[in-house]
C-alpha cells in the first residue's frame, strides 16, 4: 500500500482545512487508517483513526469536536476535516495504514506511511 497525502497549507486560526490521503494497492477495505501529526521538536502524535469498515472512529482529545475523520473504500482515500483550527495544530501531518483493527491511537501498529503534508495555522 502507497499513501499519498494533500491539502496541507496556511490558514489562519479559527479555518477549516480538509486533509486527502489517497491509497494505491489492493485490499484498502482491509487496512485499519489513521491520521498522526508531528510538530516541530516535538514527538509523532496520534490524531485520529477509523476502522476497516468506516464504522467506528477514533480522535485524539485534543481534536475531539474540531476534526472528523472519514474514509471512502470505494474510492481508496481517507480524509481528515478539521474545523476551527488552532496554532498549535500546526504540524505536519501523516496518513499511515495499518493491517489490524484494533489500537488504532498506536503508531507502533502502523505499516504503511504516508509522506506527511504541512499544516500551518497562524494567530
Amino acid at each position: 500500500v502507497q499513501l499519498q497525502a494533500c491539502g496541507g497549507g496556511l490558514v489562519q486560526a479559527g479555518g477549516s482545512l480538509r486533509l486527502s490521503c489517497a491509497a494505491s494497492g489492493r485490499f484498502f477495505s482491509s487496512y485499519g487508517l489513521g491520521w498522526f501529526r508531528q510538530a516541530s521538536g516535538k514527538e509523532r502524535e496520534f490524531v485520529a483513526a477509523v476502522t476497516r469498515s468506516g464504522g467506528s472512529t477514533f480522535h485524539a482529545d485534543s481534536v475531539k469536536g474540531r476534526f472528523t475523520i472519514s474514509r471512502d473504500n470505494a474510492k481508496n482515500m481517507v480524509y481528515l476535516q478539521m474545523n476551527s483550527l488552532k496554532p498549535e495544530d500546526t504540524a505536519v501531518y501523516y496518513c499511515a495504514a495499518t493491517p489490524v483493527n484494533s489500537n488504532l491511537e498506536h503508531a507502533g501498529f502502523y505499516k504503511y506511511w504516508g509522506q506527511g503534508t504541512l499544516v500551518t495555522v497562524s494567530s
